[in-house]
């Protein structure tokens, strides 16, 4: 099972590997630089190799950057379509650089250009990235609130399908709960999964993260909580970590640090989870 954490890049994107390590991880996920700011990725080639030879000498892999949280591929505003085209752009160029297979991204909210043309306007972001080859885009399903797409499944097919690009997809459990897709019971994970591989298609499933929800199904709230602990709860995580389509897919964790658990609590928990 590959199961880990999104851990710190601080002090050298390297250090991410060890805190991993630390935690009982052996698969992640970093941001490049501050998610809440426009920022170039900053990596020097000699950090960069020793985070390569310190996750290949580990078996740590694969691992995620997830891009900034001012990204927005859905926006109709010319400014902000740039910057985040050129953000993601510099994202694939740092994944290549680390020989990270993937960089996940939220489609982001069409503000007022409506579901349709805020698709092709992700669509079309997305066909203007010159993608290394090795490296994936991964499209992350969302919470749904607001003018947010990606909280429905068919809005992660459509991208898909629209883009000229090779994309994959990233399923959040807590943004799938909360967009209304319940995952409380082994009934309800399989109906969900079901769902999903009739719409969007497991194939295209490359990585998951993995966390439970504070909030009910359908509120479109977007909050986590430790694994089990939260209303997808025990029963639903179980059914999920031991989905029998599911065994191969990576699953990044993002729980709170809080009522003394950490990353390392909660992986530690999955494991006890999977049968």
């Amino acid at each position: 099972m590959r199961v880990g954490a999104h851990e710190s890049i601080a002090g050298g994107v390297y250090n991410a590997v060890d805190a991993q390590i630390d935690d009982g991880g052996n698969c992640g996920q970093i941001f490049t630089h501050s998610p809440q700011v426009w920022q170039d990725p900053n990596i020097g080639d000699d950090e960069a190799e020793q985070f390569r030879t310190v996750s290949a000498d580990n078996d740590v892999g694969p691992w995620v950057i997830h891009s900034s949280y001012l990204v927005n591929l859905c926006t109709p505003k010319d400014d902000l379509r740039e910057k985040s085209i050129d953000s993601m752009q510099k994202e694939v160029d740092a994944a290549d650089k680390l020989d990270i297979p993937y960089v996940n991204v939220h489609l982001g909210a069409h503000t007022g250009a409506g579901v349709d043309g805020g698709l092709d306007n992700a669509a079309s972001a997305l066909d203007e990235l010159d993608i290394p080859e090795g490296v994936t885009v991964l499209i992350e399903s969302d919470a749904g609130s607001g003018t947010k797409l990606g909280g429905d499944f068919e809005h992660l097919a459509e991208v898909l399908a629209r883009s000229e690009q090779d994309l994959d997809v990233c399923i959040d459990t807590a943004h799938a709960f909360a967009a209304g897709y319940d995952l409380s019971t082994e009934e309800a994970v399989h109906d969900t999964i079901a769902e999903f591989d009739e719409v969007v298609g497991l194939e295209h499933l490359e990585c998951v993260h993995l966390n439970d929800s504070k909030h009910e199904c359908g509120t479109n709230k977007d909050e986590h909580a430790h694994i089990g602990e939260g209303l997808i709860g025990e029963e639903g995580m179980r059914a999920f970590v031991n989905h029998p389509d599911l065994e191969d897919v990576p699953l990044v964790l993002e729980t709170p640090h809080e009522d003394g658990k950490g990353f390392a609590w909660n992986i530690e928990r999955v494991k006890e989870l999977r049968e």
